[in-house]
């Protein structure tokens, strides 16, 4: 009866022929072949040496399609390594947070902020049809020392009024401390190099162009600046040399963020030419060694 059913099932099914259980050569064959294949068939011996070979190139295991960092059996390489998210922004926490006039920030993102919710500095918003600052003490009797590196600080914010208070309140400082005898801003440019880098670090498309715009007009209302900033170009540079092909080829097209001074390449290569003109005979060298492609434009 037994064989009568199997003999049915490979006839509906096309299955190959199956040994009969009462035969002794199926047992022997059987025998023989689990001795042969270890047990298993040869499919799933196929399957455990890939998976020994795949723990052998790439130790750790394997991900969800079946690859990792390293060289597996198949020669297949991984997804590799992670991005380095070099163009990332970062911001500070804190500057977009919207300005309550009689509630104090519990943690300020910048010194700018909490000086001016202190009413410790000599400004106030000047209303009308364009917002400006209006200063309680003429900028040039100011202690730029102290006051700067806290203006250069105010570039981070992204709300107002602190974005303009900053922006426009360095500009007039920058500007009362033209052609004066002794240099306003030449004692305070040690301490502004981390608030400049500060700014930089942020990789901010806007916040750049502020902070690139302002040391431009502070080298340019005093010349001296040019000289001693050369120490502290591996501070400010790097950033440069990360910007400094970022442009538009726009063919015959007008680039209005030229006007606007919002043309990060043309700021920076406007910036180390500045920078060589009047950082003396050692400025060309060290922002060579900064920027490999950058070319004199002093011959």
């Amino acid at each position: 009866m037994a064989m009568a059913m199997i003999g049915t099932l490979q006839k509906a099914y096309s299955l190959p022929n199956l040994p009969s259980a009462s035969s002794p050569t199926s047992r022997t064959g059987g025998k023989a072949q689990m001795r042969a294949t270890g047990g298993f068939s040869a499919t799933h011996q196929h399957e455990k040496s890939a998976a020994i070979m795949s723990a052998t190139f790439s130790p750790g295991g394997c991900s969800a399609a079946g690859l990792t960092g390293r060289i597996l059996a198949q020669g297949t390489w991984g997804f590799g390594p992670p991005k380095s998210d070099v163009f990332a922004k970062r911001h500070p926490p804190g500057v977009f947070k919207k300005y309550h006039s009689f509630e104090p920030t519990a943690a300020p993102a910048t010194q700018f902020r909490r000086f001016y919710e202190r009413h410790d500095l000599p400004i106030s918003l000047r209303h009308g049809q364009k917002p400006g600052v209006e200063w309680k003490v003429e900028p040039e009797r100011l202690d730029y020392i102290y006051l700067l590196p806290i203006f250069f600080e105010g570039l981070l914010e992204k709300t107002e009024p602190y974005s303009i208070l900053a922006y426009q309140g360095l500009q007039d400082m920058l500007n009362a401390a033209r052609g004066k005898e002794p240099s306003l801003i030449c004692p305070a440019v040690p301490s502004l190099i981390i608030p400049l880098r500060r700014c930089l670090n942020t990789r901010d498309s806007w916040t750049l162009c502020r902070a690139i715009n302002m040391l431009q007009l502070m080298i340019r209302c005093d010349p001296g600046c040019g000289e001693l900033l050369v120490p502290y170009y591996r501070q400010i540079l790097p950033i440069f040399s990360l910007y400094c092909s970022i442009n538009l080829n726009l063919g015959d097209k007008i680039e209005y963020s030229q006007r606007k001074r919002e043309n990060i390449g043309d700021l920076i290569a406007e910036t180390l030419e500045l920078m060589e003109r009047s950082g003396g005979e050692d400025a060309f060298i060290n922002i060579k060694y900064m920027i490999p492609t950058y070319e004199s434009c002093m011959s």
